[in-house]
């Protein structure tokens, strides 16, 4: 893989401190039947596993409920791994992967069937020439299993003579402030803080790791980054299509817990912080809390809910068999966060998420003030747009002089597109990143259980609104399956100063779909 290269010929590295990888590491998962762990945990593992990132003499262990034979699992646990190209050297790596795979059938509340699943792990370290053994448990479980499959794993499955145990738990960590404490709680009776790695998988991706260096590695970003220079702040979730038959865990959830609550107050909190006094993992989510910490409940005026309904020939939220009848769960939403701090104060940071809008897109959209009136009438704003999901870019929106003879402004752009600036890179997926840093013990990108408890208190009280438990539940606005989402959030930004682009200005489509 070609590395870019700065202008002195090397590439600065940033000041972390974390552990190398183990040998002698057993991955066990948790849940390995399912889909989570079908269409991401195991897909990454191989992702790490071809590029050489797994400790050398490494095996992976699946375990679950599901009674299936070992040749049934590998088709399982391989059948999102894909080479349409029938590649020989891939298809010899998915073989070769497949020989570090194991499985065990076993309940989860049951503790003698977690002690056969330790039967299994100590027969593979047998063959281990050191004493020293490492275990990461990978939770793809649903929360309702979460504390006894913990408790079990401590009680029967943990290393006690030398090497390492970690357990990495995937969200939804509990539905407000209340359920959240007793998960964070229970699962403290069985492993520490340091043991346990609270998964958020939007901080590996790449452009929301990259904010931290676009932030503190740039004198000239750095110093427009505030309430003096910057108007509004927006952060975009748009998905294409709609609950698809998993309304009913989606009704249970939301939009507001399953996207705002934690992937884009997760965004927020790494755009907003104070510079870290190192890149340390708990230095920076020292950062993050105190922020969140600025950030006080959200206020009901605050905030806009959409549910969609058919339109095109896609059905209508509330025509999913598997959604309750007359539901008023909202299927996208609008909330508008305040930061008080000297940074913040008055800035709106506006997170959006809807499901069945008309494209799918990750971005985060920073609006600057207007220029000074005088010498320049009605001129366009100045935008950072950081595009994180799908074709990572970076854009600055600027005004440049219109090519000729006449002296007039027209809004134009500064685009660093990753496919064209980065030909040779390959971005990791974001589960390859994390389940890379629990191997190194690195918790930077992963939740501390002080973070999503704050978290929790900026939601709990508008979640228990559109709950029904504070008043009469809300009933959201209706929008068209396939659209930007509702006809009223254009009134609702536009209360918090955002200003949309001139008629004559179209965003560069080569920048993006023509890649």
């Amino acid at each position: 893989m070609t590395r870019e290269r700065s202008l002195s010929g090397t590439i600065p590295s940033m000041e972390t401190s974390h552990e190398e990888l183990k040998e002698n590491t057993i991955i066990i998962v948790l849940g390995a039947s399912g889909d989570l762990a079908k269409k991401k945990t195991l897909p990454a593992l191989f992702g790490l596993y071809r590029q050489g990132f797994l400790p050398r003499d490494v095996k992976i262990v699946g375990y679950a409920r599901t009674k299936m034979d070992h040749a049934e699992f590998l088709k399982r646990g391989t059948s999102y791994i894909k080479n349409p190209n029938d590649e020989p050297e891939l298809a010899k790596a998915i073989d070769e992967f497949k020989s570090i795979l194991s499985y065990v059938a076993g309940d989860y509340e049951d503790g003698s069937a977690f002690d056969n699943l330790t039967s299994h792990l100590e027969e593979i370290e047998s063959h281990y020439q050191s004493k020293e053994c490492n275990r990461l448990f990978y939770l793809a479980l649903p929360p309702s299993v979460f504390i006894p499959v913990a408790k079990n794993l401590k009680e029967h499955c943990y290393v006690t003579k030398g090497g390492v145990n970690r357990i990495i738990v995937e969200k939804p960590f509990g539905k407000d402030t209340e359920s959240a404490r007793e998960l964070l709680g229970s699962l403290k009776k069985y492993w520490t803080e340091d043991e346990t790695f609270r998964i958020d998988h939007y901080l590996g991706k790449e452009m929301v790791k990259n904010l931290l260096v676009l932030r503190f590695a740039n004198v000239a970003m750095n110093a427009a980054w505030d309430k003096n220079s910057i108007s509004n702040v927006q952060i975009t979730f748009k998905e294409p299509f709609g609950t698809e038959g998993r309304g009913g865990y989606f009704d249970e959830f939301g939009i507001i817990r399953d996207i705002l609550q934690n992937h884009l107050l997760q965004v927020l909190s790494i755009l907003a912080m104070e510079r870290p006094v190192s890149f340390a993992a708990e230095d920076i989510r020292d950062e993050k809390v105190k922020l969140l910490r600025a950030i006080p409940p959200i206020e009901r005026d605050d905030v806009l809910l959409g549910q969609y309904v058919s339109a095109n020939g896609k059905p209508g939220y509330l025509d999913d068999d598997t959604v309750p009848r007359n539901s008023v769960c909202p299927t996208f939403a609008a909330a508008t966060l305040w930061i008080h701090n000297p940074r913040w104060e008055g800035v709106p940071f506006i997170l959006k998420a809807g499901k069945a809008l008309n494209e799918a897109k990750v971005e985060v959209r920073i609006q600057f003030k207007d220029v000074t009136q005088g010498i320049f009438k009605d001129i366009a704003r100045n935008e950072l747009v950081i595009r994180i999901q799908p074709s990572e870019a970076v854009y600055l929106k600027l005004n440049a002089k219109t090519p000729g003879l006449y002296t007039r402004a027209m809004p134009t752009e500064m685009d660093l597109t990753y496919k064209r600036r980065f030909i040779d890179a390959q971005i990791p997926e974001a589960y390859e990143a994390l389940i890379l840093d629990a191997l190194k013990g690195d918790h930077s990108n992963f939740v501390r259980h002080d973070e999503l408890d704050v978290a929790w208190k900026i939601f709990t009280p508008i979640l228990h609104w559109i709950d029904g438990l504070a008043g009469p539940r809300p009933r959201p606005v209706t929008y068209p399956y396939g659209s930007r989402g509702p006809k009223e959030l254009d009134s609702f930004v536009s209360k918090y100063g955002f200003k949309r682009a001139s008629e004559g200005y179209v965003w560069p489509v080569v920048s993006l779909a023509s890649l």
